[in-house]
């Protein structure tokens, strides 16, 4: 463990203490440049289909699944199978996701409106690389820590932070909207999401910006143990009722 991996340890810690994710927090970190000292997402590409799509998993939100056994890099071609990602992520425009197939699937589904996509909280800047992986061993500084949760620790994170927003389809969108905010942002999830990542129908994702996140796990803490001592109040005072 590097001395610059040690603040994320703790703070791991006390989220997983305080919160009881469905899986250890993991972290993005979205940068400039090919960091050669973290290993390369090395699954192999995907027989591309009629359209020409590939990647190393199905979607981007497939490496929060993976990133939470080990840390790797990934590059845009490993998430081109996913326009809808490729394009919240900043690996595509708007006008290059919205001419491959998978897109114009959802759209001409009516799953989601053209309105709706143009609006999509998306990069900015297009990354050169991402890196994934628990949070507790990152080797660069965090941009994002995700958790997924369940109804409980939502209502926690709720409690901590009245202002989280909780956010719909597609479930990846919430990545860039954490960023560029700098506040948290939860989602439901979406059905692709779910299939994709084969996501537990009680987990919910939420992102946190790496900016604040020693502020956002203190507040975590506190919004914990006030829950937990009105817990006990009413688990006492139940027990008053026959059946309790």
């Amino acid at each position: 463990m590097t001395e610059a991996a040690k603040p994320w340890q703790a703070l791991a810690a006390r989220l997983v203490d305080a919160l009881k994710p469905a899986a250890p927090p993991i972290a993005l970190a979205f940068l400039s440049h090919i960091d050669r000292s973290v290993a390369r997402f090395d699954a192999p590409l995907a027989v591309p289909n009629e359209y020409g799509r590939t990647g190393r998993v199905a979607a981007g939100c497939v490496f929060w699944m993976k990133a939470v056994d080990r840390v790797f890099s990934t590059v845009a071609e490993d998430h081109a199978n996913c326009s809808v990602g490729s394009f919240t992520h900043g690996f595509l425009s708007l006008a290059e996701a919205a001419n491959h197939d998978d897109v114009r699937a959802v759209l001409d589904a009516g799953w989601v409106a053209p309105s709706d996509m143009a609006a999509l909280p998306h990069l900015s800047e297009k990354p050169e690389t991402v890196v994934y992986g628990p949070l507790a061993s990152m080797p660069v500084e965090p941009d994002i820590v995700l958790l997924r949760l369940n109804g409980l620790a939502l209502m926690t994170l709720k409690d901590a932070v009245p202002q989280l927003a909780i956010e719909g389809k597609p479930q990846c969108h919430i990545i860039p909207m954490a960023k560029s905010t700098g506040r948290p942002v939860a989602s439901v999830g979406c059905a692709l999401s779910r299939a994709r990542t084969a996501m537990k129908a009680e987990e919910m994702t939420c992102a946190l910006p790496g900016t604040s996140l020693a502020d956002i796990v203190a507040s975590i803490e506190s919004a914990s143990a006030l829950d937990r001592a009105m817990g006990r109040y009413a688990a006492a005072d139940a027990k008053r009722f026959p059946g309790s």
